[in-house]
């Protein structure tokens, strides 16, 4: 079964769907089967994963309305992942998700028939905490939030952590955080600097040790519709990303292993149980 992973924060502009996009492909050259979701009306994930969002036979739209399953939606990338693709029709998709019961739970209900053909599924999340939002935060078994290092991030991460215990007591109580990631980052900054060091005095381990720099291959690859691993794997943002998957990855294998160490206490003490005789 898929880890799924969504990334968000409210906050525009702070590298969410660059982050999506390229821990797809990052993930996809380990390599792991990865599926991309894009919920955001913008489309900007979809058009990055070199799809056109103006000409879908199907979206992700079409599957919240319960119109096609997500498995007829899907489209094979450039870039050895997958993706399920979204465009503006999402705006009019949470109009009517709202008259709808469960209306948080659509985008659940559509993986739970493809979430087994993948390792990873990761869902880009919209800039705002809307309905859409929610659909992905009880979807996902945990959330990744990109940040820019700026004094106004920190007032917007306060409220995505209280929307995500909301999220838990409410919808999803396996939520939890996958880790908050530094995007945008210029050493030279000393605001930055001393943000970043707030985040990891809060967040502890939660903050990736991956920092995305600011990088001008990094903004290019978007318009020639490919990811940072495609366009320029050796840049510096390239660079980053193939280490925010590897990040992912041992922090699974770790989880897995700990797992693993915490049955086997169990199933020896159920082994070593006598049978109480009737």
């Amino acid at each position: 079964m898929a880890r799924i992973i969504a990334i968000a924060n409210q906050k525009g502009g702070v590298g969410k769907t660059t982050t999506a996009v390229n821990l797809a492909a990052g993930l996809a050259r380990t390599p792991k089967k990865v599926l991309l979701v894009d919920i955001d009306p913008q489309g900007n994930a979809t058009m990055g994963s070199g799809v056109d969002k103006r000409e879908l036979e199907s979206s992700v739209c079409d599957v919240l309305m319960g119109e096609v399953a997500a498995a007829d939606a899907i489209v094979r990338t450039a870039e050895d992942f997958d993706l399920l693709p979204g465009n503006i029709d999402l705006t009019a998709a949470e109009i009517q998700l709202m008259e709808r019961d469960g209306r948080e739970q659509q985008l659940k209900i559509a993986l739970a028939g493809v979430a087994d053909r993948y390792d990873y599924v990761l869902i880009d999340c919209p800039p705002a905490l809307s309905l859409l939002t929610l659909n992905a935060l009880t979807a996902a078994d945990a959330v990744i939030v990109p940040m820019q290092c700026e004094y106004y991030a920190l007032e917007g991460i306060s409220a995505l952590m209280e929307t995500i215990e909301a999220i838990r007591q409410r919808l999803n109580p396996k939520l939890e955080i996958e880790g908050v990631l530094r995007t945008m980052f210029d050493v030279r900054n000393n605001l930055a600097n001393a943000v970043s060091a707030e985040l990891t005095n809060h967040f502890g381990d939660k903050v990736f040790r991956t920092i995305v720099p600011r990088n001008v291959r990094l903004a290019e690859a978007p318009s020639h519709g490919q990811s940072i691993v495609g366009y320029d794997r050796a840049s510096r943002g390239g660079i980053a990303y193939l280490g925010l998957a590897g990040e992912v990855i041992r922090r699974q294998r770790e989880r897995e292993q700990a797992a693993r160490a915490a049955a086997q206490p169990q199933a020896a003490s159920a082994a070593g149980t006598p049978e109480v005789a009737a």
